[in-house]
Protein backbone atom coordinates (compact mmCIF):
# COMPACT_ATOMS: atom_id res chain seq x y z
CA UNK A 1 0.00 0.00 0.00
CA UNK A 2 3.01 2.39 0.83
CA UNK A 3 3.95 2.16 -2.78
CA UNK A 4 0.59 2.47 -4.24
CA UNK A 5 0.38 5.53 -2.08
CA UNK A 6 3.61 6.80 -3.53
CA UNK A 7 2.92 6.85 -6.92
CA UNK A 8 -0.15 8.44 -6.50
CA UNK A 9 1.28 11.23 -4.79
CA UNK A 10 3.81 11.29 -7.81
CA UNK A 11 1.42 10.96 -10.47
CA UNK A 12 -1.45 13.41 -9.64
CA UNK A 13 -0.65 16.92 -8.98
CA UNK A 14 -2.19 18.86 -5.91
CA UNK A 15 -4.60 21.00 -7.51
CA UNK A 16 -5.97 18.14 -9.21
CA UNK A 17 -6.46 16.54 -6.11
CA UNK A 18 -7.87 19.37 -4.65
CA UNK A 19 -10.73 19.39 -7.68
CA UNK A 20 -11.43 15.66 -7.09
CA UNK A 21 -12.23 16.60 -3.76
CA UNK A 22 -14.46 19.34 -4.36
CA UNK A 23 -15.92 17.30 -7.21
CA UNK A 24 -16.41 13.86 -4.91
CA UNK A 25 -18.21 16.49 -2.14
CA UNK A 26 -20.38 18.37 -4.91
CA UNK A 27 -22.11 14.65 -6.00
CA UNK A 28 -22.24 14.33 -1.91
CA UNK A 29 -24.37 16.90 -2.08
CA UNK A 30 -26.53 15.67 -5.10
CA UNK A 31 -28.01 12.47 -2.55
CA UNK A 32 -31.53 14.62 -1.77
CA UNK A 33 -31.92 15.47 -5.53
CA UNK A 34 -31.72 11.44 -6.40
CA UNK A 35 -33.45 10.50 -2.91
CA UNK A 36 -36.54 12.54 -3.12
CA UNK A 37 -37.21 11.61 -6.84
CA UNK A 38 -37.25 8.07 -6.10
CA UNK A 39 -39.84 8.96 -2.63
CA UNK A 40 -41.82 10.32 -4.80
CA UNK A 41 -42.45 7.43 -7.35
CA UNK A 42 -43.33 5.14 -4.18
CA UNK A 43 -40.18 4.34 -3.65
CA UNK A 44 -39.88 3.76 0.29
CA UNK A 45 -36.93 5.08 2.34
CA UNK A 46 -35.40 2.07 3.68
CA UNK A 47 -35.10 0.99 -0.25
CA UNK A 48 -33.63 4.50 -1.44
CA UNK A 49 -30.86 3.82 1.15
CA UNK A 50 -30.55 0.36 -0.06
CA UNK A 51 -29.97 1.12 -3.91
CA UNK A 52 -27.52 4.00 -2.94
CA UNK A 53 -24.62 1.19 -1.16
CA UNK A 54 -25.89 -2.06 -3.04
CA UNK A 55 -23.48 -1.15 -6.09
CA UNK A 56 -20.50 -0.68 -4.19
CA UNK A 57 -20.77 -3.73 -1.73
CA UNK A 58 -21.47 -6.00 -4.74
CA UNK A 59 -18.51 -4.08 -7.02
CA UNK A 60 -15.96 -3.86 -4.40
CA UNK A 61 -16.86 -7.84 -2.35
CA UNK A 62 -13.75 -9.49 -4.05
CA UNK A 63 -11.34 -6.89 -1.92
CA UNK A 64 -13.30 -8.08 1.22
CA UNK A 65 -12.26 -12.02 -0.31
CA UNK A 66 -8.97 -11.39 -0.85
CA UNK A 67 -8.96 -9.54 3.07
CA UNK A 68 -10.97 -12.35 4.40
CA UNK A 69 -8.15 -13.07 7.28
CA UNK A 70 -9.06 -9.57 8.77
CA UNK A 71 -12.34 -10.67 9.81
CA UNK A 72 -12.61 -8.98 13.19
CA UNK A 73 -11.93 -5.38 11.54
CA UNK A 74 -14.57 -6.52 8.58
CA UNK A 75 -16.47 -7.37 11.73
CA UNK A 76 -16.72 -4.10 12.77
CA UNK A 77 -16.99 -2.90 9.44
CA UNK A 78 -20.20 -4.96 8.74
CA UNK A 79 -21.76 -3.71 12.06
CA UNK A 80 -20.91 0.30 11.11
CA UNK A 81 -22.51 -0.01 8.22
CA UNK A 82 -25.78 -1.81 9.24
CA UNK A 83 -26.08 0.78 11.61
CA UNK A 84 -25.35 3.67 8.73
CA UNK A 85 -28.09 2.51 6.74
CA UNK A 86 -30.72 1.80 8.93
CA UNK A 87 -30.24 5.50 10.21
CA UNK A 88 -29.96 6.74 6.70
CA UNK A 89 -33.67 5.65 6.33
CA UNK A 90 -34.87 8.53 8.62
CA UNK A 91 -32.41 11.19 6.56
CA UNK A 92 -34.38 10.00 3.45
CA UNK A 93 -37.79 10.28 5.01
CA UNK A 94 -37.12 13.79 6.37
CA UNK A 95 -36.72 14.89 2.68
CA UNK A 96 -39.84 13.45 1.36
CA UNK A 97 -41.46 16.42 3.69
CA UNK A 98 -39.14 18.89 4.41
CA UNK A 99 -36.40 21.55 2.64
CA UNK A 100 -33.20 19.98 1.35
CA UNK A 101 -31.42 22.76 3.19
CA UNK A 102 -32.76 22.20 6.88
CA UNK A 103 -32.27 18.29 6.47
CA UNK A 104 -28.32 19.38 5.17
CA UNK A 105 -27.66 21.46 8.22
CA UNK A 106 -29.40 18.93 10.11
CA UNK A 107 -27.27 16.07 8.67
CA UNK A 108 -23.92 18.18 8.75
CA UNK A 109 -24.42 18.00 12.85
CA UNK A 110 -22.66 14.29 12.73
CA UNK A 111 -19.32 15.58 13.85
CA UNK A 112 -20.84 16.79 17.21
CA UNK A 113 -22.48 13.26 17.66
CA UNK A 114 -18.71 11.76 16.28
CA UNK A 115 -17.09 13.28 19.36
CA UNK A 116 -19.64 12.54 22.04
CA UNK A 117 -19.25 8.51 20.59
CA UNK A 118 -15.62 8.77 20.53
CA UNK A 119 -15.20 9.62 23.85
CA UNK A 120 -18.44 7.92 25.17
CA UNK A 121 -16.96 4.25 23.18
CA UNK A 122 -13.66 5.04 23.01
CA UNK A 123 -12.11 7.40 25.42
CA UNK A 124 -11.18 9.79 23.05
CA UNK A 125 -11.34 13.01 24.63
CA UNK A 126 -12.47 16.20 22.50
CA UNK A 127 -9.91 19.14 22.05
CA UNK A 128 -11.44 22.61 22.96
CA UNK A 129 -11.57 23.98 19.46
CA UNK A 130 -13.75 20.41 18.49
CA UNK A 131 -16.41 21.15 21.30
CA UNK A 132 -16.01 24.73 20.02
CA UNK A 133 -17.10 24.19 16.87
CA UNK A 134 -19.73 20.98 18.24
CA UNK A 135 -21.06 24.30 19.87
CA UNK A 136 -21.76 26.56 16.49
CA UNK A 137 -23.27 23.50 14.34
CA UNK A 138 -25.58 22.35 17.78
CA UNK A 139 -26.42 26.00 17.55
CA UNK A 140 -26.85 25.68 13.84
CA UNK A 141 -28.76 22.96 14.16
CA UNK A 142 -31.42 24.28 17.12
CA UNK A 143 -31.86 27.42 14.15
CA UNK A 144 -32.80 25.20 11.19
CA UNK A 145 -34.94 23.01 13.32
CA UNK A 146 -36.36 25.81 15.52
CA UNK A 147 -40.03 26.50 15.22
CA UNK A 148 -40.15 29.10 13.05
CA UNK A 149 -38.22 27.23 10.18
CA UNK A 150 -39.93 24.37 10.55
CA UNK A 151 -43.84 23.37 10.65
CA UNK A 152 -44.24 22.13 14.81
CA UNK A 153 -45.82 19.04 12.86
CA UNK A 154 -42.70 18.18 10.76
CA UNK A 155 -40.62 18.47 14.37
CA UNK A 156 -40.73 14.18 15.16
CA UNK A 157 -39.58 14.16 11.34
CA UNK A 158 -36.65 16.56 11.40
CA UNK A 159 -35.76 14.93 14.77
CA UNK A 160 -36.16 11.09 13.00
CA UNK A 161 -33.35 12.52 10.60
CA UNK A 162 -30.87 12.72 13.09
CA UNK A 163 -30.33 8.83 12.82
CA UNK A 164 -28.68 9.38 9.84
CA UNK A 165 -25.52 11.82 11.53
CA UNK A 166 -25.77 9.19 15.00
CA UNK A 167 -24.94 6.26 12.54
CA UNK A 168 -22.67 8.74 10.42
CA UNK A 169 -20.54 9.36 13.70
CA UNK A 170 -20.53 5.72 15.05
CA UNK A 171 -18.92 5.06 11.43
CA UNK A 172 -16.51 7.43 11.41
CA UNK A 173 -15.13 6.22 14.86
CA UNK A 174 -15.59 2.46 14.35
CA UNK A 175 -12.79 3.56 10.91
CA UNK A 176 -10.68 5.60 13.24
CA UNK A 177 -10.19 3.24 16.72
CA UNK A 178 -10.90 -0.51 14.46
CA UNK A 179 -10.48 -0.80 10.78
CA UNK A 180 -7.03 1.53 10.24
CA UNK A 181 -5.15 -2.34 9.88
CA UNK A 182 -6.73 -3.14 6.73
CA UNK A 183 -6.72 -1.38 3.11
CA UNK A 184 -9.31 1.45 2.30
CA UNK A 185 -10.80 -0.12 -0.34
CA UNK A 186 -11.38 -3.11 2.36
CA UNK A 187 -13.00 -0.56 4.35
CA UNK A 188 -15.01 0.98 2.12
CA UNK A 189 -16.35 -2.51 0.93
CA UNK A 190 -17.36 -4.02 4.45
CA UNK A 191 -19.28 -0.73 5.49
CA UNK A 192 -21.14 -0.47 2.31
CA UNK A 193 -21.94 -4.40 2.90
CA UNK A 194 -23.11 -3.64 6.02
CA UNK A 195 -25.68 -1.52 5.51
CA UNK A 196 -26.60 -3.50 2.67
CA UNK A 197 -27.05 -6.05 5.31
CA UNK A 198 -28.60 -4.16 7.76
CA UNK A 199 -31.27 -3.37 5.02
CA UNK A 200 -31.91 -6.27 3.68
CA UNK A 201 -34.61 -7.72 6.15
CA UNK A 202 -36.58 -4.68 5.43
CA UNK A 203 -36.16 -5.41 1.54
CA UNK A 204 -37.12 -8.56 1.49
CA UNK A 205 -40.43 -8.30 3.82
CA UNK A 206 -41.66 -5.57 1.04
CA UNK A 207 -44.18 -5.15 -0.96
CA UNK A 208 -42.55 -5.35 -4.36
CA UNK A 209 -44.32 -1.74 -5.35
CA UNK A 210 -42.02 0.05 -2.66
CA UNK A 211 -39.56 -1.22 -4.12
CA UNK A 212 -39.50 -0.28 -7.90
CA UNK A 213 -39.91 3.40 -9.23
CA UNK A 214 -43.32 3.66 -11.26
CA UNK A 215 -41.53 4.62 -14.42
CA UNK A 216 -39.03 2.71 -16.28
CA UNK A 217 -37.06 5.93 -16.84
CA UNK A 218 -36.64 6.59 -13.45
CA UNK A 219 -34.41 3.64 -13.12
CA UNK A 220 -32.02 6.19 -13.75
CA UNK A 221 -32.12 7.90 -10.58
CA UNK A 222 -31.49 4.16 -9.00
CA UNK A 223 -28.13 4.08 -11.09
CA UNK A 224 -27.69 7.42 -10.32
CA UNK A 225 -27.70 7.35 -6.17
CA UNK A 226 -25.32 4.18 -6.32
CA UNK A 227 -22.70 5.57 -8.69
CA UNK A 228 -23.24 9.15 -8.69
CA UNK A 229 -23.57 9.66 -4.66
CA UNK A 230 -21.74 6.94 -3.40
CA UNK A 231 -19.28 4.59 -5.66
CA UNK A 232 -17.50 7.02 -7.86
CA UNK A 233 -16.99 9.89 -5.36
CA UNK A 234 -16.19 7.58 -2.80
CA UNK A 235 -13.46 6.15 -4.98
CA UNK A 236 -12.26 9.72 -5.86
CA UNK A 237 -12.22 10.77 -2.32
CA UNK A 238 -10.56 7.46 -1.55
CA UNK A 239 -7.48 8.66 -3.79
CA UNK A 240 -7.31 12.35 -3.21
CA UNK A 241 -7.78 13.00 -0.02
CA UNK A 242 -4.47 11.58 1.54
CA UNK A 243 -2.67 14.00 -1.40
CA UNK A 244 -3.83 17.30 0.09
CA UNK A 245 -3.99 16.59 3.77
CA UNK A 246 -7.02 16.46 6.08
CA UNK A 247 -7.39 19.85 7.10
CA UNK A 248 -7.78 21.26 3.47
CA UNK A 249 -9.93 17.95 2.61
CA UNK A 250 -12.50 19.35 5.58
CA UNK A 251 -12.35 23.18 3.91
CA UNK A 252 -12.80 21.86 0.51
CA UNK A 253 -15.36 19.13 1.46
CA UNK A 254 -17.82 21.25 3.06
CA UNK A 255 -18.87 22.49 -0.76
CA UNK A 256 -20.90 20.02 -0.02
CA UNK A 257 -23.35 21.88 2.36
CA UNK A 258 -24.18 24.87 0.02
CA UNK A 259 -24.52 21.76 -2.90
CA UNK A 260 -27.76 20.72 -0.39
CA UNK A 261 -28.68 24.29 -0.52
CA UNK A 262 -28.85 24.79 -4.55
CA UNK A 263 -30.06 20.95 -5.11
CA UNK A 264 -33.13 22.24 -2.80
CA UNK A 265 -33.69 25.75 -4.81
CA UNK A 266 -32.92 24.38 -8.29
CA UNK A 267 -34.42 21.04 -8.06
CA UNK A 268 -37.20 21.51 -5.60
CA UNK A 269 -37.94 25.19 -5.76
CA UNK A 270 -37.25 25.48 -2.01
CA UNK A 271 -36.80 29.16 -1.09
CA UNK A 272 -33.40 29.76 1.13
CA UNK A 273 -34.45 31.56 4.24
CA UNK A 274 -32.64 33.66 6.49
CA UNK A 275 -32.45 31.15 9.66
CA UNK A 276 -30.95 28.29 6.84
CA UNK A 277 -28.47 30.66 5.83
CA UNK A 278 -27.14 31.53 9.19
CA UNK A 279 -27.78 28.00 9.75
CA UNK A 280 -25.41 27.16 6.73
CA UNK A 281 -22.81 29.94 7.71
CA UNK A 282 -22.22 28.36 11.03
CA UNK A 283 -21.48 25.12 9.36
CA UNK A 284 -19.18 26.39 7.69
CA UNK A 285 -17.73 28.84 10.18
CA UNK A 286 -17.04 25.52 12.34
CA UNK A 287 -15.85 23.41 9.58
CA UNK A 288 -13.42 26.26 9.08
CA UNK A 289 -12.42 26.82 12.52
CA UNK A 290 -11.63 23.17 12.98
CA UNK A 291 -10.36 21.81 9.72
CA UNK A 292 -11.20 18.99 11.18
CA UNK A 293 -9.77 15.06 10.84
CA UNK A 294 -13.14 13.81 10.53
CA UNK A 295 -15.27 15.26 7.53
CA UNK A 296 -18.48 13.86 5.09
CA UNK A 297 -18.90 10.30 4.26
CA UNK A 298 -16.76 7.69 5.39
CA UNK A 299 -14.29 7.66 2.58
CA UNK A 300 -12.13 10.73 4.29
CA UNK A 301 -11.42 8.69 7.22
CA UNK A 302 -10.90 5.67 5.43
CA UNK A 303 -8.56 7.69 3.01
CA UNK A 304 -6.44 8.74 5.64
CA UNK A 305 -2.88 7.54 5.74
CA UNK A 306 -1.81 6.59 9.80
CA UNK A 307 0.54 9.91 10.65
CA UNK A 308 -1.50 12.45 8.78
Amino acid sequence: MATISTQTRSTIPYPLAVAGVLFASICFGLVPFFSRGLTEQGVAPYAVAFYRYIVTAILLLPVLIIHRNAWREIAWGLSAGAVMGLGWIGYVTALETLPASTVGVLYMTYPVFTLIIAWALFADTPTRRALFASGLITLAALIAGSPASVPIQHIPTLLMSLAAPIGFGFGICVLVHRLSRIAPLARIASVSLGSVLGLLPLMLNADVAKLLPQGHSDWILIVGIGLVTALVPQLIYTICSPLIGASQTAVVGSIELPTMFAVGFLAFGEAITTPQAVACALVLGAIAITRSRTTRTLSTVIAKEPNR
